[in-house]
């Protein structure tokens, strides 16, 4: 089993404070939801782990070690995949060439997506919005990372795309960790650890179906409409 963590994390962007004191956990085998508007601070929680962002106070922990201070090409090289929300492919290679860079055997990643198969010699810029989200995802896939975060792994698909990669997702055998502003209808009812976030601080930790019964009451504890 793989566990990581970020222990009373603050990151801050020149003067402005992103996160204050955050903590929270993930472990795998098993998919960890972190959840947040625009501004939560979603994001940045997800680049304090990779080490694309630096902290300004607490800690990363991966396996009982601490990552704080380790760089996020030293973080990948250990078994860390980054997708963020956007630049997740090179867009002046092709299809073919982004996923070569990732293993000489790109079969897997054909498997998970088929409609990349005729797209083998576009340019990666070219593509839509739903398309190079595929082909980043893929890249995540062929990866064979220990832990994976993805930035909004479903932007721009179509809702059988959509769940189709929280499928491949929750399949690996990894520590995957995605980001999103709501919780993607494919996980309702199904088990998964969400972490809320608001404005910077966790607002929530636990299981998904307790997430969903607390929305569902509302403000108040009564049933919303």
């Amino acid at each position: 089993m793989t566990t990581i963590s970020l222990r009373h994390a603050r990151v801050r962007y020149g003067p402005l404070e992103a996160l204050h004191g955050v903590t929270v956990a993930a472990h795998g085998p098993g998919l960890t939801v972190l959840l947040g508007r625009n501004g939560s601070g979603r994001t940045t929680a997800l680049r304090a782990l990779a080490g694309t962002v630096p902290l300004s106070g607490g800690a990363v922990v991966w396996d009982g070690v601490d990552l704080t201070r380790v760089s996020a090409h030293e973080r990948a090289r250990r078994g860390m995949c980054l997708v963020p929300e956007r630049q997740g492919v090179f867009g002046s290679l092709t299809v073919r060439e982004n996923l070569e860079l990732m293993a000489p055997s790109y079969d897997a990643a054909l498997d998970a997506y088929p409609p990349l198969a005729p797209l083998l010699t576009r340019r990666a810029g070219t593509l839509s919005g739903g398309e190079q989200r595929m082909l980043a995802v893929s890249r995540a896939l062929l990866a064979r990372a220990r832990v994976v975060l993805v930035d909004e792994p479903a932007q721009g698909m179509s809702p059988a795309v959509a769940a189709r990669t929280y499928e491949l997702l929750s399949a690996l055998d990894a520590c995957v960790i995605v980001a999103e502003q709501r919780l993607p209808p494919v996980l309702r009812g199904r088990a998964a650890v969400v972490h809320e976030l608001r404005r910077g601080a966790v607002v929530f930790s636990g299981e998904s179906g307790e997430y969903e019964r607390r929305a569902a009451a509302g403000p108040t504890g009564s049933p919303s409409a």
